[in-house]
């Protein structure tokens, strides 16, 4: 991201319109809604993700997180959903991302790396020619039960850097995220964007506070 650009902001985990038109008021670019999942916060039926979607204006995303790893169930959901933009948030075991981009035209695809290491910036350099961008959270996909987002933890930023640097596609920077570190972490990476879960919510629930608050850190430099 060049200095000059303003970084997007993705709201994750939206469980209501309520929340989803909070979000958007506070300058939101992306709304996250949450499929099934192993393990995480934010899971929400399908019939609720689709009426909220339905109720989100022209330029603001709806990104589908979806854990399916095969391509054929994640086409399935998005025409049953009719969300923008696909997260997925494991890797594909069955069919390949070119064949979520021939089934989906007009439909964003966005495939998650979760930071781990010199494997990660390997992995997102083989993926990245076939996505439209990449977003760099903090899960963990070898456990018995998988972590695959909303951990609430941050990640190793230098290696996110190296990432956004080697590719010529959006990065996307998750993990962790709070009004207290946003900034620094948008200095360290220069991600296209943040995306943020759990750093705005109180018991589960999106807090107005938190986030206006997150806003506002995205526009201040952070101390040094």
């Amino acid at each position: 991201m060049k200095p000059s650009e303003k970084t997007r902001v993705k709201i994750c985990c939206i469980a209501s319109t309520d929340e989803a038109w909070m979000a958007i008021r506070y300058g939101a670019n992306a709304l996250g809604l949450v499929s099934a999942m192993p393990s995480g916060p934010g899971v929400v039926p399908e019939d609720t993700l689709r009426r909220i979607a339905s109720a989100v204006p022209p330029g603001v995303a709806t990104f589908l997180l979806t854990s399916k790893q095969d391509a054929t169930g994640i086409i399935a959901q998005q025409r049953r959903l009719r969300l923008n933009t696909i997260q997925i948030v494991d890797r594909l075991v069955v069919g390949t991302h070119r064949d979520l981009k021939r089934a989906l035209p007009g439909v964003a695809i966005v495939q998650v790396i979760h930071v781990q290491g010199e494997r990660s910036v390997a992995e997102a350099a083989e993926i990245a020619p076939d996505v439209d961008a990449i977003l760099l959270d903090s899960g963990n996909q070898d456990l018995a039960v998988k972590e695959l987002g909303g951990t609430g933890r941050t990640h190793d930023w230098s290696v996110s850097r190296r990432i956004r640097e080697l590719l010529d596609i959006p990065v996307w920077l998750a993990g962790g995220l709070n009004a207290g570190n946003v900034a620094e972490a948008i200095a360290h990476v220069a991600p296209f964007g943040v995306d943020v879960c759990s750093g705005v919510r109180t018991d589960g629930a999106l807090d107005e506070q938190k986030l206006a608050a997150f806003m506002q850190s995205i526009e201040r430099p952070p101390h040094r």
